[in-house]
């Protein structure tokens, strides 16, 4: 069986090729073929993201790129900003599965940006901190249960927007990060094994 394509997908504040990017990327390989892809701001050299339109259209490029011409089972994965013009994406390409690490449900003015996990039916994962203050772990139990679409919930213990657990934190469970890290990755490869199989 062919491994299936793991298109991922940056934040707002970094390129692909970060260390958080590339760390992520490594322990992704173990649920399939892992391809990055920078939106056209970061290839330009600018800072302020494009437009959600302009997002969308280089991101459904990049998964047309990677998947050739086969009708290769695509998984869509991304960090933050990138997890959710994925799921804009899910909405007009099929895809397997979708996982969102640190998923931005929460906009700059405080309001819940829920519209396409409501449109979504594709399945989805969310890995979330629980210090995340841009996705508050009760309204996102109160918008997964409206959604059509199959969710599930990994949430890092004492995690912010990056899954990052303070050392201190860490020390008082007897904990690393990188065994926060590992479990994070077993539920995501766990999620898209299942996804790809019952495609």
């Amino acid at each position: 069986m062919t491994r299936p394509l793991v298109l991922f997908a940056p934040g707002a504040g970094a390129p692909s090729s970060s260390p958080w990017m590339s760390r992520w990327a490594e322990r992704l390989g173990a649920a399939g073929e892992v391809v990055r892809l920078d939106y056209p701001y970061v290839k330009a050299g600018r800072r302020s993201p494009d437009r959600l339109p302009v997002l969308v259209a280089a991101h459904r490029a990049a998964l047309a790129a990677a998947r050739g011409p086969s009708p290769r089972s695509a998984v869509l994965a991304g960090k933050s900003m990138g997890g959710r013009v994925g799921c804009h994406v899910a909405l007009e390409e099929r895809v397997a599965a979708l996982v969102c690490l640190g998923y931005p449900l929460v906009g700059q003015r405080g309001q819940v940006r829920d519209e396409v996990l409501l449109a979504l039916r594709t399945p989805i994962l969310f890995v979330q901190g629980a210090r995340d203050r841009l996705c508050p772990l009760d309204r996102l139990e109160d918008v997964r249960r409206r959604m059509a679409a199959p969710s599930a919930l990994h949430v890092v213990e004492g995690g912010d927007h990056s899954l990052v657990v303070g050392v201190r934190a860490l020390e008082a469970a007897g904990d690393t990060q990188d065994g926060v890290d590992t479990r994070a990755a077993a539920a995501i490869l766990a999620f898209v094994a299942e996804h790809v199989r019952g495609e």
